[in-house]
């Protein structure tokens, strides 16, 4: 086990309760005032002269992101709790939270996963017309985009995709900087052979 700062720790779990609390408030908020299912907003913001029209829309999803793997909710469930304890050992066990970008992209994960876990354990407490509880992600967030409909989603897959992102981008870079540390220990190795050094 490698020490982590606590101030490491102290932020990533500051970003965690802010990412999965505001994903929560909105979603409850959204939903109590619009109603569940198909619950639209009166407003609607367009940008870009009209192209990109954006409003609320309150759905279930009872899969993933943009509706993959619908009607497995619960599995999905039980991956995101896989999920947050490899974050957790990846983080604090094996120490990776001294590294600030990973510290933040994961908490960043970690919040999303954690809001929609909550949704997927029908912790929300909605229910569909025959009276049982909703095991499934609320998502309200809806834009179209020059015609295209966009997968209606929720802030929670907003804070999962960009510390994704994040991930990705940092795993370039660490590849790249492996390959200038292995480049730099080569040229090394070569200039203390026998040859070099006569």
């Amino acid at each position: 086990m490698k020490s982590v700062p606590a101030s490491r720790q102290l932020l990533f779990w500051v970003i965690v309760v802010a990412t999965c609390g505001w994903d929560l408030y909105s979603k409850h908020s959204v939903f109590t005032k619009l109603g569940f299912p198909d619950g639209i907003s009166p407003w609607v913001k367009t940008f870009f002269g009209g192209g990109v029209i954006y409003r609320h829309h309150t759905t279930f999803n009872h899969g993933a992101l943009w509706g993959v793997g619908q009607g497995l909710s619960l599995g999905f469930a039980a991956l995101s709790l896989v999920a947050v304890v490899a974050v957790l050992y990846w983080l604090f066990i094996k120490g990776h939270a001294r590294s600030l970008w990973l510290t933040l992209c994961l908490a960043s994960i970690m919040g999303g996963t954690l809001g929609n876990l909550y949704d997927r354990l029908a912790l929300h407490g909605c229910r569909n017309a025959a009276g049982d509880l909703e095991y499934a992600v609320r998502d309200f967030l809806r834009f179209e985009l020059w015609g295209y409909h966009w997968p209606v989603f929720n802030y929670a897959d907003v804070f999962l995709v960009t510390g994704a992102a994040m991930l990705f981008i940092y795993s370039l870079l660490y590849a790249e900087e492996n390959e200038d540390s292995s480049s730099v220990s080569s040229d090394t190795k070569e200039s203390l052979t026998p040859e070099t050094a006569t």
